[in-house]
């Protein structure tokens, strides 16, 4: 069994085909998806997802994309979808100074602020950094009060030394997905990172695990991310996928389900 922690299965790339996606995640042995939100409408559609799909949970939470849309409006819309009994956490949020599709100050302003909001719901939080990992560092250790949910570093991307002298220390989880069949050093970094905080993600229809690169990724596809960790751990990959379920249910509180 394996559980995709993080998916967009809302995404347009899916179009029409999402019946067909499901029959193949099935088929494939994926028992629960996690489809994570970025602005107030994919905070809908996640829903909506949940509510058709039994092993479909899903996130609440505006992206550093798109922190310059942050309003009143949009918080009020995370604090009433929260309180649904499959909303897990809160996320994406972050910072992404990749591609700066907002403003920087917008967006360390808005990653506190959810931060705080995600600690007054009770929720976890789901990270997306990029590029940014200083000032992101930062904001944690100031909000290091408010982190008393869980931590998840989504698609984690960061350095060996990040995760063992201050993510390790966050009590943190981390997820990851097709970049680890192709991205170097993450045997490096999979070695500090105790195995009860691993998960695997697909991050679809993006990052495309190796060997088949260029085309839409989906859960279907997690075996191969699966196999992957397998190897750089030294488990073998049916070790793999009961633990990284395992730890996906328990930091999303699942345990029960």
């Amino acid at each position: 069994m394996l559980f995709d922690a993080h998916a967009h299965l809302d995404d347009e790339k899916f179009g029409g085909e999402l019946d067909g996606v499901v029959e193949k995640l099935q088929k494939a042995g994926v028992v629960g998806v996690v489809n994570a939100a970025c602005d107030e409408d994919s905070c809908h559609t996640s829903l909506a997802l949940a509510e058709k799909y039994p092993w479909c949970y899903f996130t609440v939470g505006i992206h550093p994309h798109c922190a310059k849309d942050y309003t009143p409006k949009a918080e009020a819309l995370i604090r009433r979808l929260a309180a649904h009994p499959k909303c897990v956490a809160v996320g994406e949020i972050g910072l992404d100074y990749h591609y700066d599709n907002s403003p920087r100050e917008a967006q360390r302003a808005v990653f506190a602020r959810q931060l705080v909001l995600a600690d007054e719901l009770g929720k976890p939080v789901v990270l997306h950094l990029r590029e940014a990992y200083e000032d992101a560092n930062q904001i944690l250790a100031e909000h290091r009060d408010k982190l008393r949910n869980g931590v998840l570093l989504h698609c984690y991307s960061g350095s060996a030394e990040l995760a063992r002298d201050v993510y390790n220390g966050l009590d943190a989880y981390y997820s990851f997905g097709g970049a680890i069949t192709f991205a170097k050093h993450k045997d490096k970094v999979l070695a500090v990172i105790p195995p009860e905080r691993l998960l695997l993600e697909t991050d679809c229809p993006y990052m495309t695990p190796v060997p088949l690169r260029g085309q839409r990724n989906d859960p279907s596809l997690l075996p191969y991310v699966c196999a992957k960790m397998a190897e750089l751990i030294g488990k073998t990959p049916e070790e793999v996928a009961l633990l990284t379920t395992q730890n996906a249910r328990r930091f999303y509180r699942l345990e029960d389900q």
